[in-house]
């Protein structure tokens, strides 16, 4: 039932072989007749070449499916690509027996039925081209069959680093979150210290607000724009409940733009990282500045440094860097100097996502 069960043939023969295995057999059956018989029908009456035609048709018919039924079975017990040493050595010695034997038993037997001898004289030099065609013939099988391990190997290799990146992006994504609860934390102390408990109720309000936004956004790896500003536009009016108009970001972003891609939580930790690490006051009151430039966000805002730095995890831009790292070749920018501190994030599209990520089940 092998042979009419589709699903099996795909399984051990890598494609489904009915009409390969039909003009396989017509074409070894003719190849047969011109090798012992010099060509039935070039030299023959119709009936006479057709009746010994139909006699090579029985022996190629036989050969094909025996070996084929030898291949399946060689492929349940020897499976994989490291097999080979085993099963394509056992394979050809199997064609080899099965076209002797068959050549044999079948000579006997038309031997008995037809009363007469049909050992031909030169039957060793012709059975041996025989067993060539046939193993040509069934390395048509293994190069499918190798092609289809091939694929699934490689399929699963890709698989396998999606899995890899994937834990990483989880472990790093659920970094971001205790970070952004970590400075919450600091900066609701400093709230308390400094206002009433009204503006510290407000602020609380205000920040579970920003987690739901957190929970909402899933475990996305990648967000539009649209989203991570809106995002980071609540973040700032939180910290606006603090600093007032102390705090100024200014926005230069089109619509156009906000398609993009953008790692989740990543504008937002940038503001976070320069607000915690610059004063803001009336005095000296910190703008920052948010724009697009040839595919990359851009964060900018002057220096003026804390004289007492609050406690920090060191994880804001490390955080960023590996996220980035991994989802695509395109890698953020960084730069310092003595007066601003600006970095770059790309804007990304599923193109910029790197192939083993993107691409696992093609």
């Amino acid at each position: 039932m092998g042979f009419l069960n589709k699903e099996k043939r795909i399984k051990y023969l890598g494609f489904n072989d009915i009409w390969f295995t039909i003009a396989g057999i017509i074409l070894l059956s003719f190849v047969t007749d011109f090798l012992f018989s010099r060509g039935s029908f070039t030299r023959l009456p119709f009936i006479e070449a057709t009746i010994n035609w139909s006699v090579s048709l029985m022996f190629s018919t036989l050969n094909w499916l025996i070996i084929r039924i030898i291949l399946i079975a060689l492929r349940k017990r020897y499976p994989t690509l490291r097999d080979n040493r085993r099963r394509i050595p056992l394979f050809f010695l199997s064609i080899v027996i099965v076209v002797f034997a068959v050549d044999y038993i079948g000579n006997a037997f038309l031997g008995f039925i037809f009363n007469e001898s049909y050992n031909h004289p030169a039957r060793f030099q012709i059975i041996v081209p025989i067993i060539l065609i046939s193993t040509m013939t069934m390395a048509i099988y293994e190069a499918i069959y190798y092609y289809v391990l091939l694929q699934k190997s490689i399929r699963e290799e890709e698989q396998a680093k999606h899995a890899i990146v994937q834990a990483q992006l989880d472990t790093l994504r659920n970094q971001a979150q205790p970070h952004f609860f970590f400075n919450s934390l600091n900066t609701l102390r400093d709230i308390i210290d400094q206002n009433t408990k009204a503006e510290a109720r407000e602020f609380v309000n205000r920040l579970s607000e920003v987690y739901r936004f957190i929970l909402e956004s899933g475990n996305a790896d990648l967000i539009s724009l649209s989203d991570e500003l809106q995002f980071a536009e609540a973040y700032i009016h939180i910290q606006k409940e603090r600093f007032g108009n102390n705090l100024d970001v200014q926005w230069h972003i089109n619509d156009s733009e906000k398609e993009h891609l953008i790692i989740p939580m990543s504008l937002q930790l940038l503001l976070e990282n320069a607000v915690k690490h610059n004063v803001i006051s009336k005095a000296k009151p910190l703008v920052i500045e948010v724009g697009v430039e040839a595919d990359y966000l851009v964060v900018s805002n002057k220096l003026q440094p804390k004289s007492t730095q609050l406690p920090s995890t060191k994880l804001g831009l490390k955080n960023i860097k590996e996220r980035y790292t991994l989802m695509s070749d395109k890698q953020i920018e960084i730069n310092k100097t003595d007066s601003h501190f600006t970095v770059k994030l790309p804007l990304l599209t599923h193109t910029d996502q790197k192939k083993f990520y993107a691409n696992t089940h093609y």
